[in-house]
């Protein structure tokens, strides 16, 4: 600690520079608090716990169940409750803004207690209603949809049996959500799965998948693995899992997020330690003559050697630290603004502990080569400026 003021006294010896480089690990690092809690979220969820579950095609979500199994899911010990869903994949008048579709069963509001707040006469209205639908608050104002208004959505997988691709709904409801961690919902249009499997010239007495409520929670392994074998060795064998670990696999789709995000912090720090190393390479470049002036003062090799490392570790831990604190105040930000489409976690103590040993390392990486160099100077030709 005796130099660290000569350290930080070189670190800011050309504070432009200092400047711009902090800002670029600071971003650098931000990056990486962001993307390693989307990776949580999407990585999180394997493991069956309490709550409602999702019983879907053990070969992928994109292949449908038939409604036959649900009497045989109603019998099994432990579930209380039992509805399904089918995604639509409908568009209104143009295939952006996207927002989610789907036919549901008649108790699907029910199940999910809470979570959709809808005004008694308007669910009732729902349930008489065959090409009814109920949409969410924030789907309504963005379309200027109101109650009674007739909405059509386009197909874009489910034709109907008259051989169009328009499907006429009624809007009979307009639903909200108590919970600003699930405001999310109020972008979605449910509309009945009878009314779907009567019309669709795609499949009949098919579902995308079923939801479970449970009469008591700790049963939820035991259940699952109970639905499971019912179709153990047919040709719709299902996999039963979490409504969290569901929604996680639904993303998944698009592709193995992990690996994504991975593959752009391996870019953002290949372009740091370009970055820092050619700023570090040209601030020692700079400072020849006066660590050669330390030499002469009797700083020894190896000091030398450590004042630069140091310098270069203090760069990229001061930059990375304000970088991840920023991605923590940044973090809850994004959630919330997201409605709970993208409930990301907090910044936890093995990501810190991963991103400071980054920092350590990245420190050395880009501080060694000129570190050595300032190690070997000779202080004769140093001063003669050779």
């Amino acid at each position: 600690m005796k130099y660290f003021s000569l350290v930080w006294a070189a670190l800011w010896r050309r504070k432009a520079r200092t400047l711009f480089t902090l800002f670029s690990v600071l971003t650098a690092f931000l990056l990486f608090g962001m993307l390693d809690s989307v990776r949580t979220v999407f990585n999180a969820g394997d493991q069956l716990s309490s709550g409602r579950m999702i019983v879907s095609s053990k070969l992928s979500i994109t292949q449908a169940l038939p409604i036959s199994l649900l009497t045989s899911i109603e019998r099994v010990p432990g579930v209380k409750q039992v509805g399904w869903a089918n995604w639509f994949g409908g568009y209104y008048q143009h295939p952006t803004p996207f927002f989610p579709n789907f036919a549901v069963s008649s108790n699907y509001l029910g199940l999910f207690r809470g979570r959709y707040e809808l005004p008694p006469a308007q669910a009732r209205a729902f349930a008489d209603t065959r090409d009814g639908a109920v949409v969410g608050a924030a789907l309504a104002r963005q379309f200027h949809w109101t109650l009674g208004q007739r909405v059509p959505l386009i197909a874009g997988i489910f034709p109907r049996t008259d051989g169009g691709n328009d499907w006429n709904f009624q809007i009979v409801g307009i639903f909200t959500t108590k919970n600003p961690k699930l405001k999310a919902v109020e972008q979605q249009f449910l509309f009945h799965w009878k009314y779907f499997d009567e019309g669709n010239a795609y499949m009949k007495n098919m579902v995308g998948w079923y939801v479970v409520n449970l009469d008591d929670p700790a049963h939820a392994n035991r259940v699952a693995q109970a639905i499971d074998a019912l179709s153990q060795n047919s040709d719709h064998e299902t996999k039963t899992q979490t409504e969290q670990a569901f929604q996680a696999s639904f993303a998944k789709q698009i592709g193995d997020i992990g690996l994504i995000a991975g593959g752009i912090m391996a870019a953002v720090f290949f372009t740091l330690l370009l970055l820092t190393g050619n700023t570090m390479a040209q601030a020692v470049r700079e400072r020849i003559p006066e660590l050669a002036v330390l030499k002469t003062l009797g700083f020894q090799d190896r000091t030398v050697l450590a004042l630069v490392l140091a310098e270069s570790v203090l760069l990229i831990v001061l930059g990375g630290v304000l970088g991840m604190a920023l991605a923590m105040l940044l973090t809850p930000m994004v959630s919330a603004a997201s409605g709970g489409a993208l409930p990301l976690p907090p910044l936890g103590l093995h990501s810190w502990l991963l991103a400071l040993g980054l920092m350590l390392l990245i420190g050395l990486l880009v501080g060694a080569l000129p570190a050595l160099r300032g190690m070997r100077l000779k202080i004769v030709d140093a001063l003669a400026g050779r």
